[in-house]
């Protein structure tokens, strides 16, 4: 039996309940394969509904992303003005990478509506089902010292941030060190830079932005439910527009870009200083080189984390998982 074969027999029924039993005879198939078939169905956005006794009700289509609903949506100079919009990809980082490297321009955008292998910091991997959330690369090609390449994550994060109040403004947006974005101590998102360099010299970097928009909570393993959450369950239930949220994203990265360019990263600490749920609390910071507790301050020059310690002395760290004091990791 293929997909097809039971979407349509779904489709025809226009919104009714249909048997296990009977869609067994009809497909000439186990009530076992239906089962898994209705499974793939659901990995790739549709809704289904399996009531017992009733059977089987197709209540929801997954939406699609089009370059026709997304280019006029956009009010930026270069940022997704070239556009890829893909189907199913293992990640969008890899197809975005090999773009870069037959010369794509600066500002070019893949967007997939599901990722098999999406991936975050650190090598964590991505929560990303078809038609729910937002899962794109956006091609950078910054004229910045190979060294200052972190400090475009913290720029990332604080676009990031401004583009979702605009959306759902009734939710509270906070960064926590260096680019997650919280609702309530949950993460809505992850962002993930990956740069090539040649003789010291940075060519390009590819920004990877996952916003968990549309999902449910059956979407996430139940083992994340505890610190991750969507936008649309932050928000009441209410979906939302994911193209109009994309052209937003772009629209505010693009404009902190250029100011990047034009005044450098003191503006854009200042803004990121702003949106953080990390300053000023005590924490627990396990870095690449051992366990540390204390109270992040501010950002340094370069977008490292200044830490002051119990002995009242500083510490800068730049790379790092937070927890509470009393747990042994972050998010």
């Amino acid at each position: 039996m293929s997909n097809v074969s039971l979407l349509e027999l779904l489709e025809a029924e226009a919104g009714a309940y249909v048997s296990g039993e009977d869609i067994s005879r009809r497909l000439n198939v186990s009530r076992t394969a239906v089962w898994k078939q209705v499974r793939k169905l659901e990995a790739q956005g549709y809704t289904i509904d399996a009531v017992p006794r009733l059977g089987y009700r197709l209540s929801g289509k997954p939406s699609r992303i089009t370059a026709l609903e997304l280019l006029p949506k956009l009010n930026t100079r270069a940022f997704g003005r070239q556009l890829r919009i893909m189907d199913v990809v293992p990640s969008t980082q890899d197809e975005l990478r090999k773009l870069a490297e037959e010369g794509a321009p600066e500002g070019t955008l893949v967007i997939a509506e599901q990722q098999t292998s999406g991936r975050g910091r650190m090598g964590r991997a991505w929560v990303s089902p078809a038609g729910k959330g937002v899962w794109m690369s956006l091609l950078l090609r910054p004229l910045v010292p190979l060294p200052l390449t972190p400090q475009l994550t913290l720029l990332a994060a604080v676009a990031l941030s401004r583009a979702i109040a605009r959306v759902v403004p009734s939710l509270s947006i906070g960064i926590k060190w260096p680019n997650d974005l919280l609702v309530d101590g949950k993460k809505i998102s992850g962002i993930l830079l990956e740069s090539a360099a040649e003789d010291e010299r940075l060519r390009y970097v590819v920004v990877g932005l996952g916003v968990s928009v549309n999902l449910e909570p059956d979407d996430y393993p139940e083992e994340l439910l505890e610190r991750a959450v969507s936008l649309k369950m932050a928000n009441g239930g209410k979906a939302i527009d994911r193209a109009e949220l994309i052209a937003v994203i772009l629209e505010e990265f693009e404009r902190l870009y250029d100011l990047f360019a034009e005044r450098g990263f003191a503006p854009i600490r200042a803004l990121w200083e702003a949106h953080s749920v990390t300053l000023n609390h005590t924490v627990r910071l396990t870095t690449p080189t051992g366990t540390l507790i204390g109270v992040p301050r501010s950002l340094d020059e370069m977008g490292g984390l200044r830490v002051e310690l119990p002995d009242g002395s500083f510490q800068t760290v730049y790379s790092a998982d937070i927890g509470d004091p009393g747990t042994r990791g972050g998010q």
